[in-house]
């Protein structure tokens, strides 16, 4: 199974709650962290919610 590296790219400043909490299980937290998760439909609909707050690409 293949697995996705995301990074946060923008802030949580003035976002809301939801959206941080997302970010949080996502595993990031802070302008410039990586985390390589599962490519599942829970991680891709997570991504899809934050898709301008994150960066995202498949890896091996």
């Amino acid at each position: 199974m293949k697995n996705i590296e995301v990074k946060q790219i923008k802030s949580l400043i003035g976002q809301p709650v939801a959206q941080a909490r997302i970010i949080v299980s996502l595993g990031l937290g802070r302008i410039g962290m990586k985390q390589v998760q599962k490519d599942n439909n829970c991680i891709r609909g997570m991504i899809n919610k934050v898709r301008h707050l994150v960066v995202f690409k498949f890896v091996d």
